[in-house]
């Protein structure tokens, strides 16, 4: 059964990375131990009028250390409020939550795209004795964590505006550098993540994909979260299945996007 723990953490440290995209390092003590690439937490905000915790995927986690690291984009009350946390300061968090990558020893693409590329580094690490190449799709020249990928894999960068890499998407990198492998994983936006799912189909290969979605609870019990599946979900009793609880990441032929 999955550990989850409700608890008040100090912050090790935090730094900006890219406009509105910050790392945040957090001493969370037993709960390293039970944390993977995938899995994500619920950042709990100190002002009363914002009840619901902020979900965000697990950048890092230093086992040795009992720490983990977020990095995530301010797009609310809730994520300024965190981006203003420094090194002492306290917040609560729930985690870890999910279900993260089931990881093979099979040749590999990484695939992400924007704010789905942090949950990228924890796995590189894990995969760190596979082969693989790791394809990270950004809108301009502010490539967070590029540079810290590049430790574990080759990267092929996309970007929208043509700056960095390859001018276009992930999947315009993958066709012109020819880029092949017997297992997809990844994260990000959902147009990104059905293009993937067709491309996988379509090269007959396995596609693990993370599903980005608006929490409340975080643990499976409000159906906030839900993304359509093939199979009847034994919860709920229709095609559904809850991020949050039985993702965030999926098969990508158990789910319709």
């Amino acid at each position: 059964m999955q550990e989850k723990e409700c608890k008040i953490v100090r912050v090790i440290s935090q730094k900006s990375l890219a406009s509105d995209v910050y790392s945040l390092w957090l001493d969370v003590g037993e709960m390293a131990k039970h944390a993977k690439a995938g899995q994500f937490v619920s950042v709990y905000s100190k002002d009363g009028s914002r009840m619901l915790p902020r979900p965000i995927s697990i950048c890092e986690v230093a086992k040795a250390t009992k720490a983990i690291r977020l990095v995530y984009r301010v797009v609310g009350e809730g994520t300024k409020e965190f981006s203003k946390l420094v090194s002492e300061d306290t917040v609560k968090i729930m985690g870890p939550l999910g279900n993260g990558y089931t990881l093979s020893d099979k040749k590999a693409i990484l695939v992400a795209g924007g704010i789905g590329i942090p949950p990228m580094l924890q796995l590189a690490k894990e995969l760190k004795k596979v082969e693989k190449t790791i394809v990270l799709g950004y809108k301009d020249s502010q490539t967070f964590l590029k540079d810290e990928l590049e430790r574990w894999g080759k990267v092929v960068v996309a970007t929208e505006d043509g700056s960095v890499g390859v001018k276009g998407n992930v999947l315009d990198a993958i066709r012109e550098e020819g880029i092949e492998g017997e297992i997809i994983y990844s994260c990000g936006p959902t147009p990104m993540l059905r293009a993937l799912k067709v491309y996988a189909e379509e090269k007959g290969i396995e596609a693990q994909i993370s599903l980005e979605e608006k929490m409340a609870c975080g643990i499976g019990a409000c159906l906030a979260c839900v993304c359509q599946s093939k199979d009847v979900d034994e919860h709920s009793h229709v095609h559904n299945k809850r991020i949050c609880k039985d993702g965030p990441v999926f098969d990508a032929r158990e789910v319709e996007l």
